[in-house]
């Protein structure tokens, strides 16, 4: 027994020695750069140490710190007990230690990660493809088929239960105004909020989407960019007076029609109420210009793109143009009526469409950009606020899609879908009226 134990003292007493005499013809450079990588590897394992601390609020240098120590601690598994692993050594431990210490640089884990927050902010397809798409993305009725063609969503009324979520004001009187209407029209503007909203509501993000909104799956929207308190504080009032043009109205569908509409009288298509609404806004002291061009006479395709440069022009050559107004008419199935009452007249429901210029699919649209998108949906919102206190139930909830729409042209810019094809000439005229006193309300110094 004793034999035994002595031969184990001895050859445990010689690997030492050998140990030793291998440290001692260990190079001055190899010690140094031993000597390097050992502070590098505890550096590191400090550094990851830290950052873990410093990044409890920040995801990004929690995985970097994470992936840090991760790396670091399982590199010098790995290097001190190899064997653990059952793999086989082919670099040398030098080699080894330098590859899992450069590993463990978090820079390095930052860059492995990097795809993970990458977005595409372009969209892939063709400038050509998004300008068609864009033309034919709002619902509309093909003319030589009758039937609706839809684009993808649908775009509902606003519903009935949202009067229940404004507050009551005391009194609801209508009164006349000195303001005179166009004659033959019985129409008396409401001068006091039928109903009225609390801005604390409006300013709660899933209440205003919820109640005011409809949005298109081929687009999203956030609360920053959707802040009543921005939107509303935004003055949508008209600067100077109307001895020049302060609004303009133009029709990019100009061949939209209604029910009963005549066949190739632009009279009782949307062009003839769009000469409606020119009439009533004169009446309400505004200087208005009513452009009838006609972009989609053959096709939708590219109706936008070609009217874009004539809207151009005109805002050109008259710079006192505040407000444009894109009056369109929706396409709906013919089991549905856009239909309301509004001091007992039947009258088309409206509603404001939005383009967001960006798509789900692809992110933003850099090559349709639009910078007066907050000023839009500023509009739109005070628009649609100013409607349902003054006419609950007349316009529908604002819907938000994914193109441009022509709407970078002015701040001031709507697009104002009047009924859809089920619709009388009638109930469109009718529905001008209130339109065209929402407007007033909100545009008037």
């Amino acid at each position: 027994m004793r034999a035994r134990f002595k031969i184990k003292y001895l050859r445990k007493k010689a690997f030492r020695a050998k140990a030793k005499y291998h440290t001692m013809r260990m190079p001055r450079k190899v010690k140094i750069k031993v000597s390097v990588v050992a502070f590098l590897a505890i550096a590191v394992l400090a550094a990851g140490s830290l950052f873990g601390d410093m990044a409890r609020e920040d995801s990004l240098l929690e995985k970097v710190a994470g992936h840090a120590r991760s790396e670091a601690y399982l590199g010098m598994l790995k290097s001190a007990a190899p064997s653990v692993f059952y793999e086989k050594m082919d670099k040398s431990g030098m080699e080894y230690l330098l590859e899992w210490v450069l590993k463990a640089v978090p820079v390095y884990g930052y860059v492995t990660d990097e795809q993970e927050y990458t977005t595409q902010s372009e969209s892939l397809i063709s400038y050509e493809t998004i300008i068609s798409r864009e033309a034919k993305d709002e619902n509309y009725v093909d003319e030589t088929t009758g039937e609706v063609v839809t684009s993808g969503e649908s775009t509902p009324q606003l519903p009935k239960e949202e009067t229940l979520l404004a507050e009551e004001p005391e009194s609801t009187p209508q009164e006349e105004t000195a303001g005179g209407q166009p004659d033959g029209s019985s129409f008396v503007p409401n001068q006091t909020p039928v109903v009225t909203y609390a801005k604390e509501k409006l300013n709660d993000f899933d209440y205003l989407i919820q109640n005011f909104y409809v949005v298109d799956r081929t687009t999203t929207i956030n609360s920053s960019q959707l802040n009543a308190a921005d939107l509303l504080g935004r003055s949508m009032k008209l600067t100077h007076g109307a001895d020049a043009p302060q609004i303009l109205i133009y029709h990019t569908h100009s061949q939209e029609r209604y029910a009963d509409s005549a066949p190739g009288d632009a009279a009782t298509s949307i062009v003839g109420v769009g000469e409606y609404l020119t009439k009533l806004l004169g009446s309400y002291g505004f200087h208005v210009l009513h452009h009838t061009g006609e972009y989609d006479v053959d096709t939708r395709d590219d109706a936008y793109s070609r009217a874009g440069p004539v809207i151009e022009q005109i805002l050109k050559d008259n710079p006192s143009i505040e407000i444009v107004i894109d009056l369109h008419r929706d396409g709906v199935a013919e089991g549905t009526h856009l239909v309301t009452d509004v001091q007992g007249k039947q009258t088309a429901s409206i509603m404001f469409f939005n383009g967001l210029s960006r798509t789900t699919a692809n992110g933003d649209i850099s090559y349709l950009p639009n910078p007066y998108i907050q000023d839009n949906l500023a509009f739109s919102l005070q628009m649609q606020i100013a409607a349902q206190e003054y006419y609950p139930g007349f316009s529908r909830m604002i819907y938000l899609k994914g193109y441009r729409y022509n709407m970078h042209y002015c701040p001031k810019s709507l697009l104002v879908e009047v009924g859809a094809q089920t619709n009388t000439v009638q109930e469109a005229m009718n529905a001008m009226e209130p339109l065209a006193d929402v407007l007033a309300k909100v545009i008037s110094p």
